[in-house]
This record gives C-alpha cells, sequence and structure tokens, in this order.
C-alpha cells in the first residue's frame, strides 16, 4: 500500500534535470533492462510511482552508500557505452542506477527519478504536452521493462512514466528499504494537482496544513498515490521537484548512518502528520533521498 499522508518537504536541493533520463540504447548492443515485475503481473495502477532510477556520476560509489544504508544488493547490466546497475531487496527489484558523467561546468546535480505507472504512454505523453508540460526524453521500448519516457510538468518538475511489460506491482505495504512515498513540491499545488489529475485520473483530497500552505493527496484506484505541497516559505528559491521516501525503522540512525557513509542531512529527522519521523539526506554524491518511518496500524485506503 502507497502511504495515506505525505509530509511536507523542507530545505533539501533537487534540482530539475533535462540530463535525469534513462540512458539510450547502444547501436551495437541495447541495453536490456530488468523487468519491474517478476514473474509478470495483470496488475496496472495509473498514476501509482512503479519505479526509480538514480542518476549518478559514480555509480560505484552509490552502490556501496545505499547497499550498507538500505541493504539493498545489485546486479550490473551490460550494454556497450551505458554503464547500469539492478538494485534488489530480497530478491525484488527496488531500482536502477545509471552512470551519466557531469561533463565540466554542468550545474544539476544527481537525481532520484520516479517513473509513474501509464497504459498508454503516447497518449499520456499527448495530454501532458497538450498542459503544458515539456518532453526531455522521447517514448523508447525496452526489452523486458516496456515504453518510457521523461518529462518536465509545467512549473519544472521532472517525472517519467512507464508502460511496464510485465504489470506493476501490486498495492501492498512497503517493506523496510522499499520505496513508500512520493512528494511534490511547487510553487502552485492546486495547479499542479490538476496537471497530474489529467494525466492520471486522480482524486484529489486536501488536508489540513499551515496558513497559507497547501497539501493535497493524489489518489487513485482508493489509494493514495503521492502528494502535491506548496513550496515552504523559508525555501524561496527550492525549485519544482519530486522527492521520493524509503520506508526505514529509525529515521535518526539512518540519517546518522547516511552521515557516516559520507552523505549529508538536508532535512533533520522530526515527526510528521501522521506521528511516525521523517528525513532528508543526500547520498555523497548530492542526490536527496527521503527515509520515512511508518506508523503501525496506519490504514492507507483513501476515506469515502
Amino acid at each position: 500500500m502507497q502511504r495515506r499522508a505525505a509530509p511536507i518537504g523542507g530545505l533539501y536541493l533537487l534540482a530539475t534535470l533535462a540530463a535525469a533520463q534513462p540512458a539510450p540504447a547502444a547501436t551495437t548492443a541495447p541495453l536490456e533492462l530488468p523487468a519491474i515485475v517478476e514473474p509478470a503481473s495483470g496488475e496496472h495502477h495509473p498514476g501509482k510511482v512503479i519505479f526509480h532510477e538514480l542518476v549518478t556520476p559514480d555509480i560505484g560509489a552509490a552502490k556501496q552508500f545505499y547497499g550498507r544504508l538500505l541493504g539493498w544488493t545489485f546486479r550490473d547490466i551490460a550494454a556497450e557505452g551505458t554503464v547500469y546497475a539492478e538494485a534488489s531487496l530480497a530478491a525484488r527489484p527496488v531500482a536502477g542506477l545509471v552512470q551519466r558523467p557531469l561533463p565540466p561546468g554542468q550545474q544539476h546535480q544527481p537525481a532520484w527519478l520516479g517513473f509513474f505507472a501509464v497504459e498508454d504512454i503516447d497518449a499520456v505523453v499527448k495530454i501532458a504536452l497538450q498542459r503544458g508540460a515539456k518532453l526531455l526524453f522521447p517514448a523508447q521500448s525496452f526489452p523486458n521493462r516496456g515504453r518510457e519516457t521523461v518529462l518536465a510538468d509545467p512549473q519544472g518538475a521532472v517525472f517519467a512514466l512507464l508502460a511496464s511489460s510485465s504489470g506493476d506491482p501490486p498495492d501492498v505495504l512497503a517493506a523496510r528499504g522499499e520505496w513508500i512515498w512520493s512528494s511534490l513540491i511547487t510553487t502552485d499545488a492546486d495547479t499542479d494537482a490538476a496537471f497530474y489529475q489529467a494525466l492520471f485520473g486522480y482524486e484529489v483530497f486536501d488536508l489540513p496544513a499551515e496558513p497559507g500552505a497547501q497539501h493535497l493527496i493524489l489518489a487513485a484506484q482508493d489509494y493514495a498515490r503521492a502528494s502535491a505541497n506548496s513550496r515552504p516559505p523559508q525555501a524561496p528559491d527550492l525549485p519544482p521537484n519530486w522527492l521520493s521516501y524509503v520506508r526505514v525503522e529509525d529515521a535518526s540512525k539512518t540519517a546518522a548512518q547516511a552521515v557516516a557513509l559520507g552523505g549529508r542531512v538536508l532535512v533533520e529527522p522530526h515527526l510528521d502528520r501522521q506521528g511516525g519521523k521523517l528525513a532528508v539526506v543526500a547520498d555523497p554524491q548530492g542526490a536527496p533521498i527521503g527515509l520515512l518511518e511508518w506508523v503501525e496500524g496506519e490504514d492507507d485506503e483513501v476515506p469515502k
């Protein structure tokens, strides 16, 4: 199950990356990305974030960091001109890592990219472009994986679409070390929520927030999928962005471990609105990632 309530973001840095794209297939050795679901399922959950990829200049250092921090294991996937690794937890794929060196003078920092499930990727791209999105990476098919593309929403936040050829993961509670929530920080939460509603058919729920702030839940199939949040006033220069959270047993201890492994804390551990604790850290190359404790007994189905 996806978590029902999303935390409002803090002072973390996430540049909108035109470079945050899956690597193109090489002409002599096409990149064969692993399936999202093994064995294949017949499930489809449009609007659910079903996969994440890290674009990083140092895939070796990233594997060391996330392996020790979250217990992930890695399998390298060879393709000429592309360095890619599949991250797994308990034999289940949880992420992909793509090595992409930053050119001299490049201002974009490494980042995690979330993939939203769709069934007809071309139809969704058409709607997105009509509503002011920008296409950053044209739709492309990969063996086993499916068809995917990368866009920036009208406010500039980067996201990806994936029509998985193996189906979508089921709606079950994330285990520790798995992704549990995705949160959008934006300059106009209402407008951005309407944009994603047009793409994925979300229902939008307005939850209580601090005076002058907005906290909108984006739901589909009776499950909360993500949230759209107004930019915090203490971070006026923060660009619109998506931030995804991994479930951890103890956000404070995991944040401290991230620092010991060469990362840094961007948002100090603190209680969220559901009574759990969250933090935001950056890996040694600078990619932000959220850490979120789960409050046992909480239900993330959307109330009617």
